[in-house]
């Protein structure tokens, strides 16, 4: 079986490549690098099941042969990314779906989209299920991110009812683990080169916002189940453990023993409150729950960093 991971040269999507050649797919992996690294994909240049494109997916796709899966996974995904990138984030995020959409209809392969715990923008609930709409801000500053994948889900089902593409929609909760970039942005790649370096750990607002933590192998496996299953509505793919920005410095803090001294910043625009997923869905229909606590995790990404 072969498949086209979009973005495959970035975080997520090259532990995606990892994974499947593991399983014995074939894979063609496409990224333009503007946020992703040949470096992550290095240690697969020579695997005959492994093709590397480099490819804006804003433009038409073509790729020779038959594909059977479509994961689309090309974006920046960063906060620093978005005041950066705002137009290629949002062409990521409806472009780059709508061309990944027709390679899925033209071969007749299943497409997989991952979206984002950012639809539910800053919350009014938690946990969040499936079924909340979010409390997204359309014109600020995060809006590049949440709209488009508000949108790229919307054209996804609208491709399933209009045209019977096969399609599941991932809603990825915050995930962490080795190749996050160092400086993307994201607190923990943040908190640990900070700690490592000495430097001040910067927690912004008074430190209770919270969030939730997941381990990348423990994503790439409910990834993977969701791939192969009939789930077709969005789901939530975390982990449900909750912990505070200013908890999770002190813990990054023990683990390096570093000598860093926590300092206070304002709090960005938009910047949510909660972030908690309900994972019943893919519990109940995938049999899926991450394995790997906080503490486990953070050891073995701070040992690559």
């Amino acid at each position: 079986m072969r498949v086209l991971i979009t973005g495959g040269a970035g975080f997520l999507g090259s532990h995606l490549c990892d994974f499947l050649l593991s399983q014995g797919y074939r894979i063609v992996c496409m990224d333009n690098l503007i946020t992703g690294s040949t470096t992550n994909i290095q240690h697969l240049k020579d695997s005959e099941s492994f093709e590397f494109v480099q490819h804006n997916v804003a433009e038409y796709i073509r790729v020779d042969g038959k594909i059977d899966y479509v994961l689309h996974f090309a974006s920046p995904a960063s906060p620093i990314d978005f005041p950066r990138l705002p137009i290629q984030t949002l062409k990521a995020g409806a472009l780059g779906t709508l061309n990944t959409l027709g390679v899925a209809r033209a071969n007749g392969a299943r497409f997989l989209l991952a979206s984002s715990s950012e639809v539910y923008g800053d919350p009014l609930i938690n946990p969040q299920g499936e079924g909340y709409w979010g409390n997204v801000n359309p014109v600020g500053p995060r809006s590049v991110y949440d709209e488009s994948k508000r949108f790229a889900e919307a054209l996804t089902m609208a491709y399933r009812r209009q045209h019977g593409i096969d399609t599941r929609i991932a809603r990825i909760f915050n995930t962490y683990g080795p190749r996050m970039r160092k400086n993307d942005g994201r607190v923990i790649p943040t908190f640990i080169t900070q700690a490592l370096n000495n430097e001040p750990l910067s927690v912004f607002g008074d430190g209770s916002q919270t969030r939730s933590f997941c381990y990348v192998s423990d994503l790439i496996e409910g990834l993977f189940r969701l791939m192969l299953s009939d789930l077709n509505e969005p789901t939530n793919l975390g982990n449900p453990e909750e912990i505070s920005i200013l908890e999770l410095g002190r813990k990054i803090l023990e683990i390096t023993r570093s000598r860093s001294e926590i300092v206070y910043q304002p709090l960005p625009e938009d910047d949510p409150k909660v972030r908690r997923p309900d994972i019943a869905r893919a519990r109940e229909i995938l049999g899926w729950n991450p394995k790997v606590d906080l503490g486990e995790g953070l050891t073995k990404t701070i040992r690559c960093f």
